[in-house]
């Protein structure tokens, strides 16, 4: 027989048992494929938003570890540790009432003719120029203040605002009873030149005792950091940025610090970062206040504990209808194609039902006319 005569034949009933045996476990499969697609979507954008965020935590810490770094290289500079030490020599004879009253005598003329003819001389000691070259090759330092024992100015890059530094709340920190501690101060901005910025003060000790003698302290610009945060970028919903504790943003595209604007997604991840398991994750999803569905990635930058001022978090926010709307969209196409495919299922399966009824109704014949016997 040529091949072209060859005819398959079957039954409507065996093609309708072969769809439902292929068609039903098929779409089913796919879409509960679609389905994990979208869980495992959800998993992976949240470990990336958690790896980021560790890593501008990491980013964040390192900075302030090496700008902490720069201001011990001058606390330890020989140079400055001679020079606290003579200044301190005039101290020697006098109670510490005289020493106290001597200095704030000095801070009530720190600001007229008198207290300007000091401040000349102090900027203009070869300490206070050494201090200045170190700011041009590191032009992170914006100001730099040596101080004595007393907390008297000794030496500096620009005139301080207060001549006698034992009056600022640091102070005590400092001394840490006489065995000298770091102090950092809480971040603060410029408005005139914008700029964001934070107070190192970092003790000077005596070399053979270990007993402190004299500060310095110096204004740190962290804008350079927070350009490097605004950098990361997160899909086109996502963004990035630094928080304290209590919810206050203080850096992210286009807010400064003075704004005093408060995080929302710090208000969802408050309670995640009281425990050890939501710390762990680092990630959530939540609902906003306005309905919109975000995922949240978190992580601490660690430095509370070793400075109470600088209590940061890194919190990075994206859209989750951004991160699944793609497999979202396969999911949905799944389902219509399931719909569908059960759908003509049942029209083929009604269509064979209907059809194997009508032919059951043409066979039957109707019965014979037989004649009457009384007609025989």
């Amino acid at each position: 027989m040529p091949l072209d005569s060859l005819e398959l034949r079957t039954s409507l009933q065996r093609v309708l048992v072969g769809l439902i045996l292929i068609l039903v476990p098929l779409t089913v499969f796919g879409f509960y494929v679609a389905l994990q697609a979208d869980s495992q979507i959800r998993q992976m954008a949240g470990e990336n938003l958690r790896y980021m965020t560790r890593s501008a935590a990491e980013l964040t810490s390192e900075f302030i570890t090496v700008r902490l770094r720069d201001v011990s290289v001058i606390a330890n500079n020989p140079s400055v540790v001679q020079e606290v030490t003579s200044a301190n020599h005039q101290y020697e004879r006098l109670s510490e009432d005289a020493v106290l009253g001597k200095v704030e005598a000095m801070e009530q003329k720190w600001n007229n003719s008198e207290g300007d003819a000091l401040a000349k001389n102090i900027l203009a000691s070869d300490l206070a120029r050494q201090l200045r070259r170190m700011r041009e090759l590191n032009p992170g330092l914006l100001k730099v203040t040596v101080a004595d024992a007393s907390g008297a100015t000794v030496a500096a890059t620009d005139k301080p605002v207060h001549y006698f530094q034992t009056d600022r709340g640091y102070w005590a920190v400092l001394y840490s009873q006489g065995q000298g501690a770091i102090h950092v101060a809480d971040l603060r901005y410029d408005e005139q030149n914008r700029l964001p910025y934070i107070s190192i003060a970092y003790p000077i000790l005596q070399e053979s005792t270990g007993r402190f003698i004299g500060a310095v302290t110096a204004l740190v610009d962290v804008s350079s950091l927070f350009a490097q945060l605004n950098r990361q970028q997160i899909g086109r919903t996502g963004r990035l940025f630094l928080v304290r504790d209590d919810g206050t943003v203080i850096q992210a595209p286009g807010v400064t610090p003075s704004m005093k604007i408060h995080s929302e997604e710090y208000s969802a991840i408050r309670d995640s970062l009281g425990n050890l398991r939501g710390r762990e994750t680092g990630y959530l999803f939540t609902t906003f206040s306005k309905g919109e569905k975000y995922l949240v990635g978190f992580a601490d930058v660690g430095l509370k504990d070793a400075f109470p001022n600088l209590p940061w978090i890194v919190v990075a926010s994206q859209e989750e209808r951004e991160i699944t709307g793609p497999i979202r969209n396969v999911a949905a196409f799944a389902l219509f194609v399931m719909i569908l495919s059960l759908l003509m299922l049942s029209l083929l399966a009604a269509y064979v039902f209907l059809h194997r009824v009508q032919k059951l109704e043409d066979i039957e014949t109707p019965p014979e006319d037989k004649p009457h016997p009384a007609a025989a």
